[in-house]
């Protein structure tokens, strides 16, 4: 199951990395832009001297099927509301993935108050409308634009990303659900997501 997994992704995605060029790329892990239950995401940059966003997976003992899946269902996805993977690092218990750098961090920081500055950066209701529709573009093309239907399953603020233009992209898809396009409905065990913002 893991090395299909994996040889899709690598077939899509071919800009595999070691945990060392992930050191690298992060000077470190000196830059730290955010973090989610899953790890630390980082400032990086690429030899050509392109920025992107690394994200350290915290470690884990498992054989990495999550990972890998989620490494294979972005890595087929391409649109201008979906965040771009650029490559990741499977290095035994060591995992990274490295996407496009948002310079406008997430949506969460201009709709939500900081608690301790009690100030936020706030954007025009005209920009608030482009980023919702943005991001059910976004949604739409995962759920029909796709060969394998993503569900995401986390969207929220958090987890909307905004390039230098403030376009919004729909990024994290460490709860995604893989599902033909033949099935009309999804069947889950367990609950996915943040609470209140789970899908029903």
């Amino acid at each position: 199951m893991l090395s299909d997994i994996y040889s899709r992704a690598i077939l899509v995605l071919d800009t595999r990395y070691h945990y060392s060029d992930i050191r690298r790329m992060t000077d470190s892990f000196k830059d730290k832009l955010g973090q989610d239950g899953f790890g630390g995401v980082f400032r990086g940059k690429l030899l050509d001297g392109q920025l992107v966003a690394v994200k350290v997976m915290r470690e884990s003992k498992g054989d990495g099927a999550d990972f890998m899946n989620e490494v294979a269902s972005i890595s087929r996805t391409s649109h201008v509301n979906v965040v771009s993977l650029l490559g990741f690092c499977f290095d035994r218990s060591k995992r990274a993935l490295i996407y496009e750098f948002m310079p406008n961090g997430s949506l969460e920081k201009f709709i939500y108050k900081d608690k301790q500055l009690e100030t936020s950066s706030s954007l025009p209701w005209e920009k608030l409308y482009e980023n919702v529709i943005g991001v059910s573009r976004g949604l739409e093309y995962l759920h029909r634009g796709c060969n394998t239907r993503i569900v995401h399953f986390d969207i929220k603020p958090h987890n909307i990303l905004l390039d230098e233009d403030f376009c919004p992209k729909i990024s994290d898809f460490g709860l995604a659900k893989l599902c033909s396009t033949k099935e009309s409905y999804v069947s889950m065990l367990d609950a996915r997501g943040t609470v209140g913002y789970i899908a029903p």
